[in-house]
């Protein structure tokens, strides 16, 4: 076999030119990062200069919307504006209730659910001398005070109706459509609650020498809990006394399924109402009680009014007062727990009172005032016609005046 020759492998191994080669190579790539490095850096500024800029924008449009809103939504305006009038279909004997997002019409020969513009979802006859409506949620009743007929309503249509054996003196309905009514049985009192087809879920009579003569009545939503406000009268003493019934497992063990029953001496309680499941209110002559429970409801708050009330409104999350203190009439409004968030004095008298989103509305004939929940009055001033019902509308300054000219959407201005 040839030998090798040790000197050739030297040579080659100990070569130089693969080693520049290599060398030259790494030095183009450094100068490349170093170009990259470079570029990625100025990228980089270029962009946070650009996002500070758009920051920067964004934060002046935020500040000019905040301000125009703040602007327009502390203003007390005296002027209305018609923008659209959306009808002019508006009978005589037409009532209103806002109801679902929308609005309910109702009269004694039927009812129709309409939009903000007046443009009709469905509707429903019956016959109805006398109609009184209770709304709670997304159910409605509207029932024949003195007579025997309720029907009862959802967001699509008629979900019931009811025949009574009794006449109706009030009837309140759940958001789940179950009814509460008081019916008048000679000189006693029945206290009987429906589900929407009409068939008895609980029947109780009252008797106003024992128990008392009802004067309101509510339903909770899940149908379990009765509460009724009664008239007593105890040795020449006025009373007035609230009574919650248990229906479901809780009060099968209680006497005539009562689990709580306050009586207040020397008033009358001429209001009741659930807010929730949870929270209710009693409203006396000269105070405002909180009761809390889903079960056994226990009264958590009392809250003194020394001048009485004119008018108590609620929503699901407000109560709304009414009063008069050395001839100023007060506006005030709590929430659940009690606690004042709103006293303003105003001036004028309305008949009627809402809580509608964060606003209060009062308005009587041509007359209308208008607070936000934060004290601020948004409207003090008189429309050309009488108002049958406001709501405010989506947007700022815009609501929904339902008067002889139809369905019209406004603004109120300077």
């Amino acid at each position: 076999m040839k030998e090798i020759d040790k000197t050739d492998l030297q040579t080659i191994g100990q070569g130089n030119s693969g080693e520049q080669e290599v060398h030259s190579i790494m030095e183009e790539i450094r100068e490349e990062n170093d170009i990259l490095d470079e570029l990625e850096e100025k990228i980089r500024h270029h962009k946070k200069r650009y996002l500070q800029k758009v920051g920067i924008i964004v934060a002046a449009i935020v500040l000019a919307l905040t301000g125009g809103i703040m602007y327009v939504t502390h203003q007390t305006y005296t002027k209305v504006q018609v923008v659209n009038t959306y009808s002019d279909e508006v009978e005589d004997g037409e009532q209103y209730e806002e109801f679902a997002g929308g609005i309910l019409k109702y009269t004694r020969d039927g009812v129709a659910f309409v939009n903000n513009k007046g443009k009709e979802k469905w509707n429903a006859a019956y016959q109805i001398q006398t109609p009184i409506i209770s709304v709670k949620g997304d159910s409605a009743a509207i029932a024949d005070k003195g007579g025997n007929d309720i029907s009862v309503f959802g967001k699509k249509g008629l979900k019931g109706e009811i025949h009574t054996n009794l006449p109706i003196e009030k009837a309140a309905v759940s958001s789940q459509g179950i009814v509460s009514t008081i019916l008048k049985d000679g000189s006693t009192f029945r206290i009987v609650c429906y589900d929407a087809a009409g068939n008895v879920l609980v029947e109780h009579k009252t008797s106003p020498s024992t128990t008392g003569y009802p004067m309101d009545i509510d339903i909770s939503d899940n149908g379990y809990i009765l509460l009724v406000s009664y008239l007593l009268v105890e040795d020449g003493v006025i009373k007035g006394k609230a009574v919650y019934y248990n229906f479901g497992d809780t009060g099968k063990s209680k006497e005539d399924y009562i689990v709580t029953q306050d009586v207040y001496s020397g008033s009358v309680i001429p209001t009741v109402f659930f807010m929730d499941d949870e929270t209710s209110a009693v409203i006396a002559d000269h105070e405002i009680a909180i009761y809390k429970g889903e079960d056994i409801p226990k009264k958590t708050t009392s809250v003194k009014m020394e001048n009485g009330m004119k008018s108590v409104f609620h929503n699901d999350t407000y109560i709304g007062v009414v009063s008069n203190e050395n001839g100023k009439n007060e506006l005030q409004m709590y929430n659940k727990r009690g606690q004042r968030v709103l006293s303003q004095k105003f001036e004028g008298e309305y008949n009627n009172a809402k809580i509608s989103g964060n606003l209060i509305i009062m308005y009587s004939g041509k007359q209308c005032s208008v607070f936000s929940k934060n004290g601020v009055q948004r409207f003090t001033g008189e429309f050309e016609t009488n108002i049958l019902e406001i709501k405010p509308l989506l947007g700022i300054n815009r609501y929904l005046v339902i008067n002889a000219n139809g369905f019209e959407e406004v603004r109120f201005t300077k």
